[in-house]
């Protein structure tokens, strides 16, 4: 049935960590609201604007990574968390 889009078990991962995430940030939004904060950017951002700048971030860590060849791909993952937590301390 799913054959066109040729999943494999690390893409479905991929989408279902991203599906939880964000389901997750909808759970946290409503039982506890925040207010929008300044960061280093100097912009007001919540928790999903930070996971939205995160996930973008960590696509362009992953893409250079690739395509600078530094080191094993696994390697990547610890950037973008180190990454993530930065984004979600200071942004």
């Amino acid at each position: 049935m799913l054959d066109w889009m040729a999943w494999t078990w690390p893409t479905a991962t991929f989408f279902l960590i991203i599906a939880g995430l964000l389901a997750t940030f909808t759970v946290l939004a409503i039982k506890f609201p925040e207010m929008p904060r300044k960061g280093i950017l100097q912009i007001e951002t919540t928790r999903g604007d930070r996971l939205f700048i995160t996930l973008l971030g960590s696509a362009f860590i992953n893409l250079a990574w690739l395509g600078l060849g530094v080191g094993p791909q696994a390697y990547a993952l610890i950037a973008c968390l180190v990454y993530a937590a930065a984004v979600f301390r200071w942004v």
